[in-house]
């Protein structure tokens, strides 16, 4: 009987601490907000080793102009508005048309913006070629998507010297995220020109604005090759100059990672690639350049050579990054490991297959807060034979308090003697103490995974359920739900066997109240989970307690 709730205890403790710590995480103070924002400008990279042939350094010059404070050019299609300035024809902003902003849901949520100094820069390395400081042209022609249009296209050009004539073009197709950024160097010039390109994110260190969980989600670097796999780069060690993460491959991708939303440069696979992370100087706020450098192909006198690497932009959506990761033969970009950047914390391989039956749902019944309570019955289903053992080993405890609560009166002195009297009597009643607690504990890793798919599956940002719940990943705003939850808490714990303890039934009666506190602040759709999950553990948990204690009372009638 004691270890069994010492086992409950210590899961409730667990769970306890990491609520708590997200509660910190969720209360601290916001910054301040500033008057005006001023973007850094990160120098041009360089290179540690030449990837295909020596190359003049490029000079760390100044900016011209911040790329905020700068003109811009404006493309409007069916998914974002996209704002490219005019100084390194830079992407500054990023409008998402099909979300909403996290704190202000009358506008668009914007990816690449200038509170977080959040940008998409690209450029060449080379003697008299352009970089992120030059000033750009744009050529004439159409910004916006048209009606009938597949892609829409915006030409920028350096100005012209030493014989070379350069030249920066967008592509933009409609429904896809992934932007088409090409360089066109044409040669005029009596030598060859070697280059390279580099393609690098800029941010501040600051975690997205308007989180809706309590829960800290994972904002930062992320770098990928087949070699050395996935990896997250802290903001901190950037700053500290002690970065680890695969600086050379022949594959692979870098990117800006934050909840729901990924930025990432995707070279093509077989072309040499060196990544590099650095700190920033100056701005309102620390910042970082995390970028990757690609060789250029050699432009002969009198040639024209054209190049480019594409940048996925948006949101996190798992099947538009699972066809991104396949190979340019099935409709991808080849472009692997790309899916991880969701976030599932560390039941990854139990996640995802959960939330791939979520969305199986979703896609019968249309509606994501349907799905959550159609697979919350499912999981509950499933695991129907340990959730029912486990009741009936609860039951069994119920139809035996009383007599541990006598064996307790009578050897409360005496611990050794009354140890050996209950574990009697558990078996003579052919009760197993821990019968309650491992058919739990087995089914709580699918429980967490459960917790973190909808935690990070952007499909659910937005998403509306029923009457007041117009956003799953928001909190409810009447905390209806939350109410619901410690009601249905507190009916479980009447329905679990009482501890003889006094100290041990006072902590179980408060659990439902401190879990309740916490779950007023998490996402609606993480609370309908739990909400659905106890009333079903509460229906299966009557049930079977009112057959275990009407047959213990027919029994007992039985023997008198």
């Amino acid at each position: 009987m004691d270890n069994r709730r010492l086992l409950l205890l210590l899961v409730f403790s667990f769970s306890l601490v990491m609520l708590w710590d997200a509660w910190q995480k969720y209360n601290q103070p916001k910054p301040a907000a500033t008057a005006a924002v001023s973007t850094p400008q990160a120098p041009a990279p360089q290179l540690s080793t030449n990837l295909h042939a020596p190359l003049p350094v490029l000079p760390d010059t100044a900016a011209v102009r911040a790329p905020d404070k700068a003109e811009t050019f404006t493309v409007k299609t069916d998914l974002f508005v996209a704002h490219i300035s005019r100084i390194g024809g830079d992407i500054v902003r990023l409008e998402l048309n099909d979300y909403k902003d996290s704190t202000n849901k009358q506008k668009d949520f914007a990816l690449f913006e200038a509170k977080h100094q959040y940008v998409a820069q690209s450029g060449l390395i080379g003697e008299g070629l352009p970089n992120h400081k030059t000033s750009f042209s744009a050529v004439a022609g159409s910004a916006e998507l048209g009606a009938d249009a597949k892609t829409v296209v915006l030409r920028l050009e350096a100005p012209a010297g030493g014989g070379l004539k350069v030249a920066k073009t967008y592509t933009f197709t409609r429904g896809s995220y992934l932007i088409d950024v090409a360089h066109e160097i044409d040669n005029g010039s009596d030598k060859e020109v070697l280059a390279h390109a580099y393609y690098q994110l800029q941010r501040d260190t600051k975690a997205p604005d308007g989180e809706s969980s309590m829960v800290s989600t994972y904002t930062g670097p992320a770098v990928y090759t087949n070699q050395d796999k996935y990896q997250k780069v802290d903001f901190a060690d950037i700053e500290k100059g002690k970065a680890k993460f695969a600086t050379r491959a022949d594959d692979g991708w870098i990117a800006m990672v934050q909840h729901y939303f990924v930025a990432a440069w995707i070279p093509a696979t077989g072309l040499p690639r060196e990544f590099y992370m650095r700190k920033l100087e100056g701005g309102v706020n620390p910042a970082v350049a995390v970028g990757v450098i690609v060789p250029a192909p050699v432009a002969a006198p009198g040639a024209k050579v054209t190049f480019s690497v594409p940048v996925y932009a948006g949101p996190q959506i798992q099947a538009t990054l699972e066809q991104l990761a396949k190979p340019e033969a099935d409709g991808g970009i080849g472009a692997q490991g790309l899916p991880l950047v969701v976030d599932y914390g560390w039941l990854t391989i139990v996640a995802a297959p959960i939330f791939w039956c979520l969305e199986a749902i979703h896609t019968v019944v249309g509606n994501w807060g349907w799905a959550i309570v159609l697979l919350t019955i499912g999981i509950k289903l499933l695991f129907f034979p340990l959730s029912a053992a486990s009741y009936k080993s609860m039951a069994k405890m119920r139809t035996v308090t009383p007599r541990l609560m006598a064996l307790k009166e009578r050897y409360g002195d005496d611990r050794q003697k009354l140890n050996q009297e209950m574990m009697a009597l558990y078996k003579r009643e052919k009760i197993n103490p821990l019968g309650g607690c491992l058919p739990i504990a087995v089914q709580i890793p699918v429980f967490i995974a459960l917790y973190w798919a909808l935690l990070g599956a952007v499909e659910i940002r937005d998403a509306p359920w029923i009457l007041w719940i117009t956003d799953l990943s928001a909190q409810d705003p009447y905390y209806v739900l939350p109410v619901i939850m410690v009601v249905t808490m507190l009916i479980q714990t009447k329905l679990n066997p009482t501890p003889p303890d006094p100290i041990q039934a006072k902590v179980m009666m408060m659990m439902p109240f401190i879990f309740g506190a916490m779950f007023f602040f998490f996402p609606a759709g993480l609370v309908l989970y739990w909400v659905v999950n106890n009333v079903l553990s509460i229906a299966q948990q009557w049930q079977i307690t009112r057959m275990i204690e009407g047959g213990a009372k027919a029994a007992n009638d039985s023997k008198a």
